[in-house]
């Protein structure tokens, strides 16, 4: 087997990540699911979001109402900012951060 076939996606990754974090703490019901649920639709539009703006740039040329050619700012730069603090949002109310995620090894390393 290849070390791309062994390699989960990255969107597959976050979710087994997230679940693992819910089961962890004892956590992991179905309304707390269905919020990993949630975040994972966001992650795909935040991917979908950073595609376009990596296509388009912040800025691209479009042609305004009346027909003239100009220079407009990339919608998408504005809704991945409120993509992303929504995602914040969940991880917050689901009390997964930084300072309290499992990561599956223990912490006794000798450092």
């Amino acid at each position: 087997m290849s070390s791309t076939q062994k390699r989960k996606p990255a969107r597959q990754k976050v979710h087994d990540s997230l679940l693992e974090q819910l089961h962890a703490r004892g956590s992991d019901i179905d309304a707390f699911i269905d919020m990993v649920n949630d975040y994972m639709t966001l992650y795909d539009a935040k991917e979908k979001l950073a595609k376009d703006i990596k296509k388009r740039g912040v800025v691209f040329e479009g042609v305004s109402s009346v027909g003239v050619n100009m220079v407009k700012n990339n919608p998408s730069v504005k809704e991945i900012v409120g993509v992303n603090r929504q995602m914040l949002a969940i991880l917050d109310k689901l009390e997964i951060n930084t300072d309290n995620s499992k990561t599956g090894q223990d912490d006794d390393n000798g450092l």
